[in-house]
């Protein structure tokens, strides 16, 4: 069953957008983001939104990222070491879900450090904010004991971020059957707690905050969805719905699809290669992705079985053991949003960023999940009708020839990928977001005491 986009959500949200033009409080804010490209653009469309609103903006993140945050005309401050960015991104871990967060903690170690030190830099004079990738929330809420009245927001980038019981729930590539009791949904996240993720953070977070003067935390992920003074979703939600145990305040926003440049457009050689023949499948396993290689190969060779063309976007011409041919390009990255109008359609991996531009693009999507929030993100296209999702580990090439045809060939499939292409086009701009969030009532919302926040069972 699909998903109708134009029917409202079972569980209304708590706070909606509301008249942008109430009236703001400038002040400083800190935003600061982990991760990948993708989890880098939302929070860049956040920073210039604020800046132009008169927010004195500074943008904290891996070094990596240094230049695209300066072409954003956003002022930049390093968080952690190119060394350890690269080091988490290569480790094959990091794609089990088993042992994703032990390999990603490593990289979060930072800043426990550096976030309350770049916030305590804050100007003395005038309200502060930091408004943080939800990994960053535990050092947040060291930053807020260290300088009281910081306000933190969450800005929370795909629906399995926010942990919740209830129906759809998965468990990475395990879908949680509906008839299982909220009893063993609770009892199923504490065993995950208790075995995968509080022995990779919890003793470094507590050492912290014990530095810090502040309590130890019981479990990571609950304390992680308590912190926030207010939260915001950064997609809508026709996308998914406002479940009842989420963190409230909660402002229900949309996807903050952001164009790095305004003037960008795609090479000579993309250009070419689209002129040479019909619309190619295009194909990527994100920017953080560097053990897919063989993926990549199949995934082309599927598309040259229907007669197809396809473009690879991967980081490395190493990562694609093809040798070149007329029938499919190598690209190291190309903006999705100038690209996806010419695809006849995109096999991807499931990130929240690249599955909103195909559906701003009303392009069907082939969902390869392979950790994180990328299971999730995968059956709600589904739902929606806008795209098919398989195992990316030990994928077989019949079903990957099956779902491509499928994809290419279906009128239903097009028609919804249309609908949710306009409902993302009707969806508020960051600029409403943003100055709904700095409005006067939300900044009149309570504040935690700091390093104080009640945990969420």
């Amino acid at each position: 069953m699909t998903h109708n986009v134009s029917t409202s959500p079972a569980t209304e949200p708590a706070v909606r957008l509301a008249d942008p033009a109430r009236p703001t409080l400038v002040g400083s804010v800190l935003v600061a983001t982990v991760g990948s490209v993708g989890d880098m653009h939302p929070f860049l469309g956040l920073g210039q939104a604020l800046q132009r609103q008169g927010q004195d903006v500074r943008f904290m993140a891996s070094p990596v990222h240094a230049a695209r945050v300066h072409d954003s005309g956003l002022a930049f401050q390093p968080m952690g070491s190119a060394a350890s960015f690269e080091a988490v991104a290569d480790d094959p871990a990091l794609w089990d879900p088993r042992t994703a967060m032990t390999v990603f903690w490593r990289g979060l170690r930072s800043s426990l450090q550096a976030l309350p030190e770049a916030a305590l830099a804050l100007p003395a004079d005038r309200p502060a904010t930091l408004l943080v990738h939800p990994l960053l929330l535990p050092s947040a809420d060291l930053a807020r004991a260290r300088r009281p009245g910081l306000r933190v927001v969450a800005a929370w980038l795909a629906p399995h971020n926010l942990r919740s019981c209830h129906d759809p729930l998965m468990v990475g590539p395990l879908r949680i059957p509906r008839w299982v009791p909220m009893a063993l949904r609770r009892g199923l996240w504490r065993r995950i707690d208790r075995r995968f993720i509080d022995p990779a953070c919890l003793p470094e977070l507590n050492a912290a905050r014990a530095d810090a003067g502040l309590a130890p935390v019981a479990h990571f992920m609950p304390h992680l969805n308590a912190v926030a003074d207010q939260s915001v979703t950064l997609f809508p939600d026709w996308f998914a719905a406002t479940p009842p145990d989420w963190p409230q305040p909660l402002l229900r926003g949309s996807f903050p699809l952001f164009e790095p440049a305004a003037d960008a457009a795609l090479s000579n050689e993309v250009r070419g290669f689209l002129a040479a023949g019909d619309p190619p499948v295009v194909v990527t396993l994100g920017t953080f992705q560097r053990h897919g290689g063989p993926l990549l190969a199949q995934v082309v060779t599927a598309a040259r079985a229907l007669g197809r063309r396809t473009l690879v976007l991967a980081a490395d011409r190493t990562q694609v053991p093809l040798p070149p041919a007329d029938d499919w390009l190598w690209q190291p990255y190309v903006p999705l949003h100038l690209l996806l109008p010419h695809a006849a359609a995109l096999v991807h991996h499931g990130g929240i960023g690249t599955t909103a531009e195909a559906l701003r693009a009303a392009r069907p999507q082939l969902v390869l999940p392979w950790a994180f929030d990328q299971f999730d993100n995968a059956q709600r296209v589904v739902a929606l009708g806008a795209g098919q999702t398989l195992p990316s580990r030990r994928l077989r090439p019949d079903r990957l020839l099956q779902s491509l045809r499928q994809l290419l060939g279906s009128s239903a499939m097009a028609a919804a990928c249309q609908a949710c292409a306009t409902a993302l086009a009707a969806d508020p701009g960051l600029d409403e977001l943003c100055a709904q969030l700095w409005s006067t009532p939300a900044l009149d919302l309570p504040q935690h005491p700091p390093g104080g926040p009640a945990e969420r069972a």
